[in-house]
Formats: structure tokens, C-alpha cells, sequence
């Protein structure tokens, strides 16, 4: 995968980050991997759970160092990262994929699982019912408005909310990662959570960058096989999110196959209308 410098090694001899300019928590480095350990450090992860202003206080690593922010769930099933089973070596370049071509071939890749063991599993028409002829839709367009908050500000919002005391994560931590913007962050650590679906992280990473540009997406949390976007611009009609919910269906389609709204239409309303977070997760 081709990145930008990776400032961690230098944190190898001064943990505190010192020599970035830097002044970290107490935290380690991970470079664990399926196949051992990788050539150099893939992430910094904080030794204590996260609390609300953590994010705000690691601000200074992505202007002087080029390290982005995101929390991991360090208490899931799986541990923390050093127990993901991170594959950095399978991963291309997001940069290298187009979105809608990715999201055109799991939709198709999708429709044709959903005629065999879903459908009988209860989510029938998911894709089909829903669209004309189960024809990929196309790329839903950016929400007509201009009152959106600033994305990297939400960002840190819903982080700060999501390692409140009682929030949703198992031990939440949170973690510095050298990667060019916050959607190649699963690539850049070689996350392997989408493996049911998708080997290679960095194509659904090309998604993340379109949504990035279209919605003002940034990558919150990472679990062992789910992850957490904060969205500035989410869909503010239904027939906006209805064309969203087909990018969904394509991108994660655990999400419906195994949510409880089973169809793209109650999913579209009742999890992306005018939401500010976006949750996937694969089986």
C-alpha cells in the first residue's frame, strides 16, 4: 500500500512523542500481524481507556506529524489490535480503486447471495424490491444543504460521546495512525474486519474517501469487525437515504441481512435519515 513517511518509528526510543513534537499518554507501539511482526510500527495505541477531551489532546499529532486520531475498541472478543489479525500485507492503495465501480461489483456480488441462502434467511428484497429490477442505482448524491457542521469538529464530538462513561465501546482507547486522510486509516493498519466480504480493506477505503467528499464522513472507531463514521452531511429526506441505504447494502450487507430493518427503505429511514453516525459490521 502506498503511504505517506511513517513518523512511529521515531517513537520506538521516546514513547512520549517528544521527538514529533508531541506530548502522549502513556501508550504503546503495535506492529502485530497474522504473519508476525510487521517491518515498522502500524499504530499507537494508548495504555488507559479513552476519556471525553482524549481526541482533542492528540489534535497536534495530525498538524505535526501526520498522524490521524481514531478510537479502538481494545475489549471486544478479539483484544486489541495486536489480536485483530491485521493484514497490512493484502492491502492496495485506496487512491488505486474507483468507488462506484467497488460498490457496483458488491452490489451485484450481493443481489446474487441474496437469491440463494438470504432469502430464506427473512431479508428478501432487500436489494431487488427495492430498486428497479435489482439494477445498481448509482452513486447517491450529496445531500442539498449547506447547514452542516464542520466534519473534523463532529468528529471529536461523537468520540468524546462514544468513551463517555457507559457508552457503547468495550475499553475504548484511542490510537494515532499514520495515513494520508481519516478514510484510509483501516488500509493503513492492514484491518482485516470486512474479511467475510472483502479481503482487501483499501477497496472499501475508495468508499470511504467518496463519502468523505459527499457527506463529511471521518472514521471514528474501529472494533475488532465493526466500525464507527461520524457523518456532517447525512441525508435529509427519505429518497435521499434510500440511495444511500443501496451504498450501505453494497458496502456492508450484514448490516441488513442481519440488522433489524430488512429492507433498504425501513433501513434508510430509521438508521441514516438525519444521523450523524453511521455503524457497520460484519458477520
Amino acid at each position: 500500500m502506498a503511504t505517506l513517511p511513517n513518523p512511529l518509528p521515531k517513537l520506538a526510543t521516546d514513547i512520549t512523542g517528544a521527538a514529533l513534537g508531541l506530548r502522549l499518554p502513556p501508550g504503546r507501539l503495535v506492529d502485530a500481524t497474522d504473519e508476525g511482526p510487521w517491518h515498522e510500527p502500524l499504530l499507537w495505541l494508548a495504555d488507559e481507556p479513552a476519556a471525553p477531551g482524549a481526541w482533542t489532546a492528540l489534535e497536534p499529532a495530525r498538524r505535526t506529524a501526520g498522524l490521524l486520531p481514531v478510537v479502538i475498541e481494545a475489549g471486544g472478543s478479539q483484544g486489541d489490535p495486536e489480536g485483530w489479525e491485521l493484514m497490512p500485507g493484502e492491502m492496495s492503495y485506496p487512491g488505486d480503486h474507483d468507488a462506484e465501480e467497488v460498490l457496483e461489483d458488491f452490489w451485484y456480488e450481493c443481489a446474487a447471495q441474496e437469491d440463494g441462502e438470504h432469502t430464506e434467511n427473512g431479508a428478501d428484497g432487500a436489494n431487488a424490491e427495492d430498486t428497479e429490477e435489482g439494477e445498481w442505482p448509482g452513486l447517491a448524491a450529496p445531500p442539498a444543504t449547506t447547514d452542516s457542521p464542520d466534519p473534523d469538529s463532529l468528529a471529536t464530538d461523537i468520540a468524546d460521546a462514544l468513551v463517555e462513561d457507559g457508552g457503547p465501546l468495550k475499553d475504548p482507547r484511542l490510537a494515532l495512525v499514520p495515513a494520508r486522510r481519516s478514510a484510509d486509516i483501516p488500509a493503513a493498519i492492514g484491518w482485516s474486519g470486512p474479511m467475510n466480504h472483502e479481503n482487501d480493506t483499501a477497496r472499501l477505503c475508495a468508499v470511504l474517501r467518496s463519502w468523505e467528499d459527499r457527506f463529511g464522513i471521518r472514521v471514528v472507531a474501529l472494533g475488532f469487525d465493526h466500525l464507527l463514521l461520524s457523518v456532517a452531511s447525512p441525508p435529509t429526506t427519505l429518497a435521499e437515504a434510500e440511495a444511500v441505504a443501496a451504498e450501505h447494502f453494497a458496502f456492508c450487507p450484514d448490516n441488513i441481512w442481519q440488522g433489524n430493518d430488512t429492507t433498504l427503505r425501513a433501513y434508510a429511514e430509521n438508521q441514516l435519515l438525519n444521523q450523524p453516525v453511521w455503524h457497520f459490521w460484519w458477520d
